[in-house]
C-alpha cells in the first residue's frame, strides 16, 4: 500500500515543477481572441498536426503514442464527406522537441494542433504557436493549463464533480462532505467538488485533509467521523483514487461506523479500475462518474478489430480531437477552426460521449453515474446526449 503512495507523490513532484510556467499558455498570448484562428479552404484537405510522444524513452508512452496516432486514423477514416491531411510529429515526451515540431508544422501549413500529451509540452507549444493563430487541443486533463490558444481534452475535475453533486442532490444526498490529499491532485480536486457543491445548491458539510501517506489515512479517520456527525453529512465525496488512499478508506470508515449503509460515498476518480476496487466494501452503493459505457464499448471493438489490440484508455481523445476538427470543417465555413467556433454550445460527438470545449480552455463532457452492487458496476444516470445549453 505505502509504494503507491511514493509513486503517486513522485508524480506530483514534476507536475508541481511544471506550475510557475503553466500560466505562459493563459496569460501570454495577447493576440489570441474569439475569433483567433487559420483561415481554412474547406473545399480542400486541411492540414492538421498531431503530435504525440513517438520516440520516447518511457515505454509506455511509446505504446500510447501508437494507439493515440491510431485512433486519430481511425477517426479520420470515419469522416464522410471531410478531406483532413493528417501530419504525425513525433515528440519524444518532451517540452523542448514538442515545441519544434510544432512550429514546423504551422510552418508546413498546419491549421490546427492535435497533442502533445504532456502539461508541460502543451504548454510550450501553445505558447510558440500563439503569435500565428494557431489552436491547440491538447490531451491533457489539467486545468491551470488552459486558456488562450490551449484546449485541453481530457475529462477534468470540474466536470466530474459537477456531474456527481448534481446527481447526489437530484437524491437528497445534498450535506456533502469533502475528503482529500493535502498535495496538488487533493487541492485541485478539494476546489472543483467545493465549485459542484455551490453550483448545484447543495450544502457543504466540511472538508478534512490527510497527509498523503500510510500514517496520514489512518490518522485522519476520527477526524473524518467527527466532522461527518458534528455536520450531519449525509454523503462524503473523496479524491482518493484505487492507486492511493481509497482501499484504505474503503476498510476503515466502516470499521469507524460510516459504512455505505450510513454514509452515500462519492468518488472523484473512477472506482470500477483495476477490477478489484470493485470488491472493497466501502465502494459498494457508492457513486462515480464515467463516460458513455455504451460508446466506449463500441470504441474498443472498433479499435481492436482494426488495430489488434485493446486501446489505452486515453486513445479516444485523439478521436475526439479529429471528430472535432471534421465537423467544423464540414459546415464549409473558412473561420471554421477559430476559438468561437471550436467554443460552439453544442459541442460534439466523441468516441465516449458528447464534448464541448469552453472559452477558458476546459472542456464539459457527458458522463454517466455508475454504483457498485455485488461487486459489478450498475449505471444508475446514464450520460447525457446532448448539452442543455447553446446551440440546441
Amino acid at each position: 500500500m505505502f509504494a503507491v503512495f511514493t509513486s503517486g507523490c513522485k508524480l506530483l513532484r514534476r507536475i508541481a515543477m511544471l506550475l510557475p510556467i503553466l500560466w505562459l499558455a493563459a496569460c501570454q498570448t495577447p493576440g489570441v481572441g474569439s475569433s483567433s484562428g487559420p483561415s481554412i479552404d474547406p473545399n480542400a484537405p486541411v492540414p492538421v498536426a498531431l503530435l504525440v510522444p513517438h520516440g520516447s524513452a518511457v515505454s509506455n508512452e511509446a505504446f500510447l503514442a501508437k494507439d493515440l496516432e491510431n485512433a486519430a486514423r481511425l477517426a479520420v477514416s470515419d469522416l464522410n464527406g471531410v478531406k483532413i491531411d493528417l501530419r504525425v510529429y513525433a515528440t519524444a515526451g518532451q517540452a523542448g522537441l514538442a515545441q519544434q515540431v510544432a512550429l514546423r508544422a504551422v510552418d508546413e501549413g498546419a491549421k490546427i494542433i492535435i497533442g502533445p500529451l504532456h502539461a508541460g509540452s502543451a504548454n510550450a507549444v501553445a505558447v510558440a504557436v500563439a503569435p500565428k493563430g494557431v489552436n491547440v487541443l491538447a490531451f491533457s486533463n489539467n486545468p491551470t493549463i488552459a486558456g488562450g490558444n490551449l484546449f485541453v481534452l481530457g475529462q477534468t475535475f470540474e466536470t466530474t464533480a459537477n456531474r456527481l453533486v448534481n446527481f447526489s442532490t437530484s437524491q437528497g444526498k445534498s450535506r456533502i462532505m469533502t475528503v482529500y490529499a493535502n498535495n496538488l491532485a487533493g487541492q485541485l480536486g478539494r476546489d472543483a467538488i467545493a465549485q459542484a457543491i455551490a453550483n448545484n445548491g447543495a450544502t457543504p458539510a466540511g472538508a478534512v485533509q490527510y497527509e498523503f501517506s500510510q500514517n496520514g489515512v489512518v490518522s485522519s479517520i476520527p477526524a473524518i467521523k467527527q466532522a461527518a456527525q458534528s455536520n450531519q453529512a449525509n454523503a462524503i465525496f473523496t479524491t482518493a483514487n484505487a492507486a492511493g488512499a481509497l482501499p484504505m478508506f474503503s476498510e476503515m470508515l466502516p470499521e469507524a461506523g460510516l459504512g455505505p449503509d450510513a454514509m452515500q460515498y462519492i468518488g472523484l476518480s473512477r472506482w470500477d479500475t483495476p477490477r478489484q476496487t470493485l470488491s472493497l466494501p466501502g465502494v459498494q452503493n457508492g457513486w462515480f462518474a464515467l463516460p458513455d459505457p455504451q460508446r466506449s464499448a463500441q470504441y474498443r471493438s472498433r479499435f481492436e478489430t482494426a488495430y489488434g489490440n485493446t486501446p489505452h484508455a486515453i486513445s479516444g481523445l485523439a478521436y475526439d480531437g479529429i471528430a472535432a476538427v471534421g465537423a467544423l470543417v464540414k459546415s464549409g465555413k473558412r473561420n471554421a477552426l477559430t476559438t468561437s467556433a471550436l467554443t460552439q454550445g453544442a459541442g460534439f460527438q466523441g468516441v465516449t460521449g458528447i464534448f464541448r470545449l469552453r472559452k477558458d480552455g476546459t472542456n464539459e463532457r457527458g458522463l454517466a453515474v455508475a454504483t457498485v452492487r455485488n461487486q459489478q458496476v450498475v449505471v444508475v444516470s446514464p450520460a447525457p446526449s446532448s448539452f442543455s445549453g447553446a446551440g440546441f
